[in-house]
């Protein structure tokens, strides 16, 4: 019986040492995705949900992803930019546009009559991005993807036809050069994150938005405002995006995971 227990014994000390032994990488890793829509939005269903089921499937199940969405982790839209840099969050989506000023470079992609092709001026975005920006104006956080929205529309309670239809009208914009372009316009631009738009139009804060379709269902803008200008050809403006991590959280992960 004794020599039984001390082979039980042995045996499970050889089991302890090889499991101390392992790779630290083989335990689980959870990053938390923080952003500002609501989650049955467009984005967050099609883009952001598929690619984080994603990298849990191809990582096998070693990463999982946190949701939160409508800024559920606390703060204000502006501020998600901040909280990748300072690791309240792992990761976040944000438009670029919340902290004007801040990251120049990608505001080339947001002036009118640009964009033709969200798809092609997402790529050459991220093509600029990797040679000109990664070290420079984003050297703080990881950037994981960047594209740009589908052409920009404009809402309105009261129809706008022509240019001079945006006179006086207070419309809210999404980023410094959406604002420049209203104020040309005649309009008083206003700035405002997405998520306080339906509250800005019902209360009468503002005359109209710009935003693209793929959002106004989430934000019950159709029910808001009854008016909905479309441009041909050339979009009047588009906003960019990007998909930002902490850099020692990444740093942090084995290259496989990577």
């Amino acid at each position: 019986m004794t020599t039984r227990r001390k082979l039980l014994g042995a045996a499970g000390a050889a089991a302890l040492a090889m499991f101390g032994a392992m790779p630290a990488f083989a335990q689980e890793v959870t990053l938390k995705l923080h952003q500002f829509l609501p989650a049955q939005a467009n984005v967050p269903k099609l883009i952001l949900d598929v690619w984080a089921d994603n990298v849990e499937e191809s990582s096998g199940g070693r990463i999982k992803v946190d949701r939160f969405p409508s800024m559920q982790l606390g703060g204000k839209p502006p501020e998600l930019m901040d909280q990748a840099i300072d690791g309240v969050a792992d990761i976040v989506w944000t438009v670029v546009g919340y902290t004007p000023g801040r990251y120049p470079s990608t505001e080339v992609f947001e002036l009118p009559f640009m964009m033709t092709n969200a798809r092609a001026v997402s790529h050459a975005y991220w093509e600029m991005f990797d040679k000109h920006m990664k070290d420079t104006e984003f050297k703080d956080v990881h950037i994981l993807g960047t594209w740009v929205h589908g052409p920009g529309l404009i809402h309105t309670a009261d129809p706008v036809e022509t240019p001079e239809d945006l006179e006086g009208m207070k419309i809210r914009g999404g980023g410094r050069s959406v604002n420049a372009l209203l104020t040309e316009l005649g309009a008083t631009p206003v700035g405002m994150p997405v998520p306080a738009i339906p509250e800005g139009l019902s209360k009468g804060v503002i005359d109209g938005t710009t935003i693209p379709w793929e959002v106004t269902a989430a934000l019950k803008v159709p029910e808001l405002v009854e008016n909905h200008t479309e441009f041909t050809g050339k979009a009047l403006y588009t906003l960019t995006f990007v998909l930002a991590m902490n850099k020692e959280k990444y740093e942090s992960l084995p290259d496989d995971l990577k």
